[in-house]
């Protein structure tokens, strides 16, 4: 028996019905018509499932046999090197998919780590393929998901590559109150789900190197920082110093 089956939190599952949830519009069943939806509701999305602070939803080595669709709650992906430093690779929020990683090797190659007390809709990438087959609009939604995952990686690299510190910052505060923006928050106004540490790591940069830039951007009035609360005060500098970062090189 295979001992490396990702298991699921021990928590009773909630019946999910995509046609009636309020993210339908930013997540997997976009575009869809109802007749489509209900197609959705009977045959793909089987189950939600709670996944508390700290838990791993999955880990690398797991086998994998769906993806996830964040209903609420804030995630990590993360890799673990051989001397147990992790190397964070991405957040994701309500509305975007976990689990593609798996896709190619049918095992997982990242860590999924809820950053908060969460919950995601179970979606079996085999029915999730068959459904696909008869709705083109659902594949090309995913299509569309995947593509922007590669863009988003690429995005990553260059930003690793090519910013100084403080146009990183910028741009990962200014992508993450964007996306916020999208699901009906705050566009200014931002409670950070991950600690500096962990936005270091995915940004390639050092713990008091974080914490300085904080420092440095409340100084100069681009935003105000209280704890784990972030208001951004002046979005068009955040931007400006990132355009004019670009410019320079």
């Amino acid at each position: 028996m295979d001992q490396r089956v990702a298991k699921l939190p021990h928590t009773s599952p909630t019946t999910v019905v995509c046609s009636g949830c309020n993210l339908r519009e930013i997540c997997l069943p976009v575009g869809l018509t109802m007749p489509e939806l209900l197609q959705v509701d009977e045959r793909m999305v089987t189950s939600r499932h709670r996944v508390a602070r700290g838990e791993k939803l999955f880990q690398t080595g797991d086998r994998f046999e769906s993806v996830y669709a964040v209903w609420t709650g804030f995630f990590k992906t993360c890799i673990a090197s051989k001397d147990g430093r992790e190397q964070v690779t991405g957040f994701q929020m309500g509305g975007e998919l976990i689990g593609m990683d798996g896709i190619g090797t049918r095992r997982h190659e990242v860590d999924a780590v809820a950053l908060e007390d969460a919950q995601v809709c179970v979606i079996p990438y085999d029915d999730l393929e068959a459904l696909s087959l008869q709705i083109n609009s659902l594949q090309q939604q995913f299509h569309r998901i995947m593509s922007r995952e590669i863009v988003r990686n690429h995005s990553v690299m260059l930003l690793l590559g090519s910013m100084h510190a403080e146009e990183r910052l910028a741009a990962f505060l200014l992508n993450l109150t964007h996306r916020l923006q999208a699901r009906g928050f705050s566009s200014s106004s931002v409670v950070l789900r991950m600690s500096r540490e962990e936005i270091g790591s995915y940004l390639g940069l050092k713990l008091e190197t974080v914490s300085r830039t904080f420092s440095k951007f409340q100084a100069e009035g681009l935003l105000f920082v209280r704890h784990r609360q972030i208001q951004i005060t002046d979005p068009v500098g955040l931007q400006q110093l990132i355009d004019g970062g670009a410019e320079a090189d």
